[in-house]
């Protein structure tokens, strides 16, 4: 209970700093010994509203294309990690495996490309390897989102990248390549920790700037809301901040 006090109490100040918006009042945290509950305390704690976040089996999604498992590690967050709520750890960063399920083999030429832009920022940490077997760490998977939903990335959690990536492969399918592998390539961001970098102007919750490289970056690759139509290469901004945070 200290630490969700501590929390909310930091998340006040980046509000009044940062926007007009209050984050979510106290009262929209439930009180619980559930490990369901407690991701949801912790997903209000970031600063997300509850009506934004949507409860799905095994879920809670958010923004539309960031996934909170109900069995999630609740991480231990200091004031600096604030802005995503967990980094994945230097161990694991350095060797991010991810696994290609077959729905997705005919855009494999899509996520190399996308890993290739993580892994070639210089002075990070950051990289990204496709496994065909055994362990993994990340699985990329075709998934129906509906209409308007591109793909959806999973916050880290335990020190480990976010487990899952949905990509909406018919929805994106008429985009042209560079834009596929951008879908691609923002939701591995959200995967190691990234939040959208336009948050203020879409209106999404509060976010914190990686220190040392705030402000706004209209060509991010992590810009919300621009799937078919947004930078189909991480700015330089993009790039600090990966080496900020490895």
């Amino acid at each position: 209970m200290f630490f969700l006090l501590a929390v909310l109490f930091v998340i006040a100040i980046a509000s009044c700093k940062k926007s007009a918006d209050a984050p979510a009042t106290p009262q929209s945290v439930i009180e619980t010994t559930d490990p369901a509950k407690k991701v949801y305390n912790y997903i209000i704690g970031l600063g997300f509203p509850a009506h934004s976040i949507v409860d799905q089996p095994g879920e809670y999604i958010v923004e539309g294309d960031i996934r909170f498992p109900k069995d999630m590690v609740i991480p231990n967050v200091s004031t600096e990690q604030y802005y995503t709520g967990s980094l994945v750890s230097a161990t694991n960063v350095a060797n991010i495996r991810l696994f290609v399920d077959a729905s997705m083999t005919s855009m494999l030429s899509e996520i190399n490309s996308a890993i290739s832009q993580w892994n070639s920022i210089s002075g990070c940490n950051i990289h990204w390897t496709v496994v065909t077997s055994g362990a993994y760490d990340v699985l990329i998977t075709n998934y129906n989102l509906g209409n308007g939903v591109c793909g959806q990335g999973t916050f880290p959690s335990g020190g480990k990248a976010g487990n899952l990536i949905r990509i909406n492969k018919n929805y994106i399918a008429g985009n042209s390549f560079a834009q596929r592998a951008r879908t691609i390539c923002h939701e591995m961001g959200h995967n190691v920790s990234f939040r959208h970098t336009n948050w203020a102007s879409i209106g999404e919750s509060t976010a914190i700037d990686v220190p040392g490289v705030g402000g706004p970056d209209a060509s991010s690759l992590m810009n919300g809301g621009q799937c078919g139509s947004g930078a189909t290469v991480l700015s330089d901004k993009d790039k600090q901040a990966a080496a900020v945070l490895y």
